[in-house]
């Protein structure tokens, strides 16, 4: 097999063929991968036809399991959750606050494999926002009132009990688990050095991002306010369609992301995993 990479017409993210995922991979293969993957943020490989240990081989040769909390996995896959939509739901998408995946826990997720079982015809693109490319257009001034500034992440607004998917979120499919622990805090650097690369990028999120450490909240927020805005722009946006058997890689700590709909009357069925930071 030999990888076959497609750049996207949009800022960064790319497609991937000349590989079959659901069998073996050289260590010289999975390399490749790799070096595709950070260097076009977002990989796609349409076309493949994965069984659930299929997807979990291949995200084992990109990094530990991460963990995903607040969604049930599914039933003796420990590591896999479905994003699941039935037809006839009528509840507000699943995960269309730009967001990067679980950035409320010490060590979020470096990234995220999502594979299309049930895609609908219409609908359902996700949009990918590029945080090194958002820090480096920032002004000066705003790069140097942010330096060394800390973010207060929490899973409050979604998965507290109170929150978006808390006790009040009737008649969705997804098995999601509301919980107190969702009111737990933790910090994370404003601009946080990617561990692979050491490239500068904006780690806060309109998801998770609740604060400023050591700021009067109405001033903290404010900042993130205009922070949220700049990165959204779209000179910064990718947007990413989706096909049947298609599995898709990104890469967390380069991105924010969001889901659209567009697809009522249509059952949308996705299997994920996230993939944790490779030791040193």
């Amino acid at each position: 097999m030999r990888l076959d990479i497609h750049p996207s017409d949009g800022p960064f993210g790319a497609r991937a063929r000349g590989v079959d995922l659901s069998g073996p991979l050289s260590d010289s293969l999975v390399d490749d991968i790799r070096e595709a993957w950070l260097a076009h943020k977002v990989l796609a490989f349409p076309d493949q036809r994965l069984t659930l240990e299929d997807l979990e081989r291949f995200c084992a040769r990109l990094g530990p399991f991460s963990e995903d909390p607040f969604i049930a996995p599914l039933p003796d896959h420990p590591h896999v959750i479905e994003v699941k939509r039935e037809a006839e739901e009528t509840s507000p998408i699943f995960a269309e606050t730009w967001h990067s995946d679980w950035s409320f826990l010490p060590t979020p997720p470096a990234g995220t494999a999502l594979y299309g079982v049930e895609i609908p015809p219409v609908g359902g693109d996700t949009l990918f926002a590029d945080q090194h490319a958002a820090y480096a257009a920032l002004p000066d001034a705003m790069k140097r009132r942010i330096d060394g500034l800390l973010g207060v992440h929490s899973a409050a607004r979604g998965y507290a009990r109170n929150g978006m998917y808390g006790d009040k979120d009737v008649g969705r499919s997804m098995d999601i688990r509301p919980s107190d622990d969702a009111l737990k805090t933790q910090t994370h650097p404003v601009v946080r050095a990617h561990r692979e690369t050491g490239a500068p990028a904006l780690f806060v999120n309109m998801g998770y991002t609740q604060a400023i450490e050591g700021m009067e909240q109405e001033e903290g927020w404010a900042l993130l306010l205009d922070l949220f805005r700049h990165q959204q722009q779209p000179q910064f946006v990718y947007r990413h369609a989706w096909s049947p058997g298609m599995l898709t890689l990104w890469d967390n700590r380069w991105l924010t992301h969001c889901a659209t709909g567009g697809y009522q009357g249509h059952r949308r069925l996705l299997w994920r995993m996230t993939i944790g930071e490779q030791p040193s």
